[in-house]
């Protein structure tokens, strides 16, 4: 009984650390590049394998705040991938992670909450974690994973997902800020090399 317990402890240390690395892992593809679609791939393989978990992806709102685009994803079939859309009215998961609160379900066959269940079930996913991604109470998309057997998460799954998306909508601002800056420096200068034409 007690060589159980020590196991038990052991394995949710390795755990602790093993999520610790990854957010080490994920802040440095983050500080390593501007290039939105390499970091967030990285960052959903990283998830995946972390969480040790069939599937992670990253989903953005469209401008007119209807759709979840898909920004990147790992482990999921590209049959999966081209469902269809997915409508935030249609999705009360997504729904719940819009508004700011971390939310999963155990087996998205059956859930009505789960846009997609009869696909989720063609793809073997059954458990799925949703957080959301924002910075205060701005929300930008949603980030997911997805297990092959029912499972509970934990509190620190949650957190550790929790704290990847935060680093992500970190990424996903600079990404944008950056290419602001850069369309207003050609503007600029296209501007300066018409103003010594003339």
């Amino acid at each position: 009984m007690n060589l159980l317990l020590i196991e038990r402890r052991e394995g949710m240390k390795k755990k602790k650390l093993d999520y610790f690395a990854a957010l080490y892992s994920v802040a440095r593809v983050i500080n390593a590049t501007l290039e939105l679609p390499q970091v967030l791939s990285e960052i959903v393989r990283c998830v995946t394998e972390t969480m040790e978990v069939k599937a992670s992806s990253l989903r953005l709102l469209d401008p007119r705040k209807k759709k979840l685009l898909l920004a990147a994803t790992h482990g999921l079939t590209s049959g999966y991938i081209r469902k269809g859309p997915v409508l935030v009215e249609k999705s009360g998961l997504d729904r719940k992670a819009l508004k700011g609160k971390s939310t999963w379900i155990k087996d998205a066959q059956t859930d009505k909450n789960f846009q997609y269940g009869g696909r989720a079930k063609e793809e073997g996913i059954r458990s799925v974690l949703v957080v959301p991604l924002g910075i205060g109470k701005k929300f930008i998309g949603v980030m997911r994973v997805y297990t092959e057997k029912v499972h509970e998460f934990s509190d620190k799954d949650i957190q550790f997902l929790e704290a990847v998306a935060s680093l992500s909508t970190i990424a996903i601002e600079n990404a944008r800020l950056h290419q602001n800056l850069r369309t207003e420096c050609d503007l600029l200068s296209a501007y300066k090399f018409r103003l010594d034409d003339n």
